[in-house]
Parts: C-alpha cells; structure tokens; sequence
C-alpha cells in the first residue's frame, strides 16, 4: 500500500523487495529487529547459533507478516560456518541488501580471572564473527553497487568496565572495524554502528536500578530504542557512515 504526502508516494513499506540477515536472531533484540524489518517490508533471514526453536518461531512470525523468511545456522566465529551460511542465503534469496550484525556473548570476568578461553570465546562471536559476516555480506554489495551493514556494538566500547575488560576490548574492537570499513567499502557500502547503553526488558527495572541512578535520563532504555534506530538507518539512511549511534540516554557523555 502507498500514501501520498505532498504529491509524492511514499511507501508505507519502505523495505519492500529487500533481503536483510540478522544475526542473532532468535531472541531478545535480534528477534525484534528481524521482525520490525520484516514489518516494513524486507524478507529477513534469521541466524542462530543455538537457539533454533527460537529462530524457527521468528521465521513463523515474520512469514505471518506476508514476507519471506528463512532461518539459518551458523556459528558466526568460525569463518566455514558463515561461508556456508551466505551460499544458503544466496540460493534462497540471491542478494543481501543490509546486514545487521547483532550476535555477541556478554558475560563478566574480573581481571584475575579471564584467561584465554574467554577472550577466545568473547573475540571469536564479538569481532570475528562481525567481521566474517560483514565481509561476506560486502563481497555481495560490492558487486551490486549498494548495502547496508549496521553492526550492534556498545556503551561497553565506548567506556571503561572493570569487570567486563574483555567484552569492552571487543566491542571497541567493533566501533573500530565499523570505521574501517565504512571507509573501505565506500561510496556504494554504509556502515555504521548502533551502541546500546542500559536496555531494559519487562521485569529488569529492580535489578538495574543503581546503574538507573547515574544516567542522565534517570531511566534505561526500550529495546524499541535501538530496533527503532536500526530500521531507521535501514530504510532511510542515505548519508551517514563510520558513524556511532549511542542509545544509552546520556551516558557516554556523562
């Protein structure tokens, strides 16, 4: 359906025709990405790593929504995996028009206790697997002259927490790559990051109500916030890139 505003058509489903791959998908955030994008009007393909009834549901979901939708299997760290999960996508779909790398592991650690199986396991899925599927996704972009790739990063890559140097280090790491590659796979590639601060979901108000108190707002975020943002960029973003979008109601400058 169209509605005119000021002489023009705009399309109430501006998506409509594209093909989007969210990572991590089966829950939590990924999950309402993928749906919102399928909402306005882009056949989503749906990865996962271990949650494949979760995934199998979304894919139900967004099919109910009158668009395609595909779940697939990857463990983004390893490089064969995602390889594998790409040739899937293009049989199915045959082009990738925005990637949302959205799969990470969060998880605390005291500086006396990381040890190497940790950093392995919070680089491997954080920053390895963001960088595997940005640049098989860029491969395709590249050849058609034209994509988006928003990749969820955090406050945590934007600030210091003593208890979660590992994960902070990756995230960072992400800001990074999103910089690099914004300018490598300019003019016809975007790339730009989403950095989440404190997102709330029902029932998680009591257990973060210290962190509440010192942000400038003086309250957490909606997961609406950033899928909000992310199908923001998705459809409408024409200009930006190697840019930071923080939702995390003023605490990156506080």
């Amino acid at each position: 359906m169209r509605a005119k505003a000021g002489g023009t058509e705009v399309s109430k489903k501006p998506l409509r025709g594209q093909v989007a791959l969210v990572t991590g998908a089966g829950r939590r955030i990924g999950r309402m990405i993928a749906i919102e994008l399928a909402r306005a009007g882009a056949s989503v393909a749906v990865n996962y790593s271990r949650s494949k009834n979760d995934a199998l549901e979304v894919t139900r979901e967004i099919e109910t929504l009158g668009v395609e939708s595909i779940a697939l299997r990857a463990d983004v760290s390893k490089e064969g995996e995602v390889r594998a999960m790409f040739a899937r996508l293009d049989r199915r779909f045959g082009k990738l028009d925005l990637l949302v790398n959205n799969a990470a592991v969060f998880f605390p650690a005291s500086w006396e206790r990381l040890r190497e199986r940790d950093w392995d396991r919070i680089l491997g899925v954080n920053l390895k697997g963001t960088f595997f599927c940005a640049q098989a996704a860029a491969r395709r972009m590249v050849a058609q002259k034209r994509g988006q790739i928003i990749n969820i990063s955090s406050l945590g890559g934007l600030q210091a927490w003593p208890n979660y140097a590992h994960y902070c280090s990756s995230k960072a790491a992400v800001i990074m790559l999103t910089k690099c590659l914004a300018k490598a796979l300019a003019p016809h590639v975007l790339v730009n990051s989403i950095a989440p601060g404190t997102i709330l979901f029902p029932g998680e108000e009591a257990k973060f109500r210290k962190i509440i108190r010192t942000i400038p707002v003086r309250k957490g975020g909606r997961p609406e916030d950033v899928v909000q943002l992310a199908v923001f960029l998705a459809a409408k973003n024409r200009f930006s890139t190697g840019q930071v979008f923080a939702v995390d109601g003023g605490s990156s400058i506080a």
